[in-house]
C-alpha cells in the first residue's frame, strides 16, 4: 500500500483497534465484539424465513425446527478513504437456530430460538504489530424468547396484524461475534395478508441495544430491524422475495455502514404437518453484517389445527310445511300434521298402490295386503315360486322344485343326482360319470377300478409283479380284467401303448429292461384275455421318468407303475 494512504488506513482501522484484547506485540487475540448477523429468522411455523405469516390457529399447538444459515463474507474491513475492502475477519460464517413455537390459545404465541455458530473461517489482521482474528470453531449465540399477541385477522385472511415483544439473552460468544455479552429487547409489529394467490408480510422491530462498540466507523446502539415479503401461494408452495435489514441511529440512521440490507428469494413446502424450504439472496448493501450472500434452508414439523366447518344457519322448519322440524318425522318432505307421531309432516304416500300408506307399510316398494302384523302390513303373501309347498323365504333353492329337509342348506332342494347309478350321489362320488364300488377314500369313492380318463386308461390299484421280475402277481387280475373292460367298452380306442416305470434302484440298464419285459407281459396278458393285439403296443422307461421321490419307500412305490396311454382312436 502507497505510505501516503496508509494514514486513511489506519483511521478505517482504528475502530478495530479499540476492541483488540490486551496482550504483547507478537500474541494473536480476538476482538471483544458483538453479534454481527443480521438474519434474525421469523417464528417456527411461518411461511416466510424472516417474515411472519401470523399464523396463530389453534390452541396448545406446537412448531419446532431448524434453520440453517450460511453467509460468505458478512464482516469485513474497508479502507476508510477508497472504500476498498482491506480484509475478511469473517470469510465464511455457518449457523443453525433451533427454535419452537407454542400457540397457547388463538391470539397468543410464545417462542425460542437458540442459534449455534457451527463453524466460521476469516483472516487475520495485523494493525501496529498486534494481529487479531475472530474467534473460529463451534459458539453458542444470543438466546432468543418471544411473545406475540394478534390483534384483528386471522392466517390468511386479506390483513393480520399483531405485537409484540423479544428478549435476547447474553448466551453468545463475543469473541466469535455471537453474541453482545448484554441483554438486548425488541417491541414490535406485525403484519401479514393474502388476498387470492397473493401473499405478503411486514415485521418492524425497535431493537434496545446497550452494546455501543465502535467498529469500522459503526458505533453500535439501538437499531430499528425491518422486514418485508410478498409472494404467491401455490397450492402447499410459498415463493417470492424477501427484503430485510437493520439500521443504526449514530451517527444518524440509514448510513451505508451502519444499514445492512439483503434480499432473500426462497420457496416453502408443507405436507403432512412437515415445512421445508430454501433460499438464496445477495447483500444489498456494505453494512456490518451484510454478506456477499447468504444461503438458508429450514425443515419443520408444524402440525395444522383441525379446523371444523362453520355451523349452518338452522332452519326450523325446512321443508316449510309448519311443522317444526323437532317433530316433523320428515323434516325434508312437506306433509300435513298427523297424531301419529311416525306420520307427523310427512306427505301421504302409497308407492306401491296397495292402499296401504308408505307410513304404515312394511313393503312401501312391493303392492302386498293389509295385515294386524307391523312386519308384514302392505306386504305380499309369502311366495313359492317353485311350487313345492315350501315358502321361498325357507327355500334354500326356490327356483327348483324339491322336498323338504332338516337342513336349512337343502330344504326345497331337489335330492342329490347319482349321474352313473352306482348308488353314491353325486356330492359324495369321486367319479360321479364312472359308476364304481363305495369305499372310505373320499378320492376313490364311487370309482371304478379303471375308468377312461382323457388320454388314458386310469386305475385305482397298481399292477403287480413277483419280485424283480416280469411274471404278473395273482393280485394284478382284477385290476387288469378292468382295464380289459374298458377297452371292450370303448372300441373307439384304436391304440393303447402299455408302458412300464421302475424306480431308481439297481442298474439303470437293467432297470430298463425290467420295465419293457413287465409292459410287454401286460401287453400278452390283455391278448390273450381277448384284446386285439394290433390295439396294443408296449414301451419300457426304466427309471427315466419317476412321479415321486426315489428317497423313500412310499416314492419309490409310486414309480414302480404300468400306465396304459392312448395313443390314438377311431376319430383322429
Amino acid at each position: 500500500m502507497p505510505s501516503s494512504r496508509i494514514p486513511h488506513s489506519l483511521l478505517g482501522l482504528f475502530a478495530l483497534s479499540i476492541l483488540l484484547a490486551e496482550g504483547s506485540a507478537n500474541a494473536q487475540t480476538s476482538p471483544s465484539g458483538f453479534a454481527i448477523s443480521h438474519f434474525n429468522p421469523s417464528e417456527r411455523g411461518s411461511d416466510w424465513f424472516v417474515a411472519e405469516s401470523l399464523d396463530l390457529r389453534g390452541s396448545n399447538r406446537w412448531a419446532v425446527g431448524v434453520v440453517a444459515d450460511y453467509a460468505h463474507d458478512p464482516l469485513v474491513v474497508y479502507d476508510a478513504a477508497t472504500g476498498d475492502k482491506v480484509s475478511s475477519l469473517i470469510s465464511n460464517q455457518f449457523y443453525t437456530h433451533f427454535g419452537a413455537s407454542y400457540v397457547l390459545f388463538e391470539r397468543l404465541r410464545l417462542s425460542l430460538n437458540m442459534p449455534i455458530l457451527l463453524a466460521q473461517t476469516g483472516d487475520t489482521l495485523t494493525v501496529d504489530g498486534e494481529t487479531s482474528s475472530v474467534a473460529h470453531g463451534a459458539h453458542f449465540g444470543d438466546l432468543r424468547a418471544g411473545a406475540d399477541v394478534r390483534l384483528i385477522g386471522a392466517y390468511r385472511d386479506p390483513i393480520t396484524v399483531a405485537i409484540g415483544a423479544q428478549v435476547y439473552f447474553p448466551t453468545g460468544d463475543q469473541a466469535a461475534f455471537a453474541g453482545d455479552g448484554k441483554f438486548r429487547f425488541a417491541p414490535r409489529a406485525l403484519a401479514a395478508g393474502e388476498v387470492g394467490p397473493f401473499v405478503y408480510s411486514g415485521r418492524l422491530e425497535f431493537m434496545v441495544r446497550a452494546e455501543h462498540s465502535n467498529f469500522n466507523g459503526d458505533s453500535g446502539g439501538n437499531e430499528l430491524f425491518f422486514a418485508a415479503a410478498a409472494g404467491l401461494r401455490v397450492q402447499k408452495f410459498v415463493f417470492g422475495p424477501e427484503l430485510f435489514g437493520t439500521t443504526g441511529f449514530q451517527p444518524s440512521a440509514f448510513e451505508k455502514t451502519n444499514t445492512p440490507v439483503e434480499l432473500l428469494f426462497g420457496g416453502h413446502f408443507l405436507t403432512n404437518d412437515v415445512r421445508m424450504g430454501v433460499g438464496v439472496g445477495p447483500g444489498l448493501s456494505r453494512g456490518l453484517g451484510a454478506p456477499d450472500v447468504r444461503v438458508v434452508a429450514n425443515l419443520e414439523w408444524a402440525p395444522q389445527p383441525d379446523e371444523a366447518p362453520p355451523p349452518a344457519p338452522v332452519d326450523p322448519d325446512r321443508d316449510h310445511d309448519g311443522v317444526e322440524n323437532t317433530v316433523d318425522a320428515c323434516p325434508e318432505e312437506a306433509g300435513p300434521r298427523s297424531d301419529d307421531p311416525k306420520l307427523n309432516g310427512c306427505p301421504t304416500r302409497d308407492r306401491d298402490n296397495d292402499q296401504v300408506v308408505d307410513g304404515e307399510d312394511a313393503c312401501p316398494d312391493e303392492a302386498g295386503v293389509a295385515t294386524k302384523d307391523a312386519k308384514t302390513n302392505g306386504c305380499p303373501p309369502p311366495k313359492d315360486a317353485d311350487q313345492d309347498s315350501i315358502l321361498d323365504e325357507v327355500d334354500a333353492c326356490p327356483t327348483e322344485p324339491g322336498v323338504a329337509t332338516t337342513d336349512p342348506k337343502t330344504n326345497g332342494c331337489p335330492p342329490p343326482k347319482d349321474s352313473d347309478a352306482d348308488g353314491i350321489v353325486d356330492p359324495e362320488d369321486a367319479c360321479p360319470n364312472a359308476a364304481g364300488p363305495k369305499t372310505d377314500d373320499p378320492k376313490t369313492n364311487g370309482c371304478p377300478t379303471a375308468r377312461l380318463e382323457q388320454n388314458e386308461i386310469r386305475i385305482l390299484e397298481p399292477v403287480k409283479f413277483a419280485n424283480n421280475s416280469a411274471r404278473l402277481a395273482p393280485e394284478s387280475e382284477p385290476v387288469l380284467t378292468s382295464v380289459m373292460e374298458v377297452l371292450q367298452a370303448h372300441k373307439e380306442v384304436t391304440k393303447l401303448e402299455v408302458r412300464g416305470h421302475t424306480d431308481s434302484r439297481g442298474g439303470a440298464a437293467a432297470n430298463l429292461d425290467l420295465s419293457k419285459r413287465r409292459a410287454a407281459s401286460v401287453m400278452k396278458w390283455l391278448i390273450a384275455h381277448g384284446v386285439a393285439a394290433e390295439r396294443l403296443g408296449s414301451k419300457g422307461f426304466g427309471q427315466t421318468k419317476p412321479i415321486d421321490s426315489n428317497d423313500t419307500e412310499e416314492g419309490r412305490k409310486n414309480n414302480r407303475r404300468v400306465e396304459f396311454r392312448i395313443i390314438a382312436t377311431a376319430s383322429e
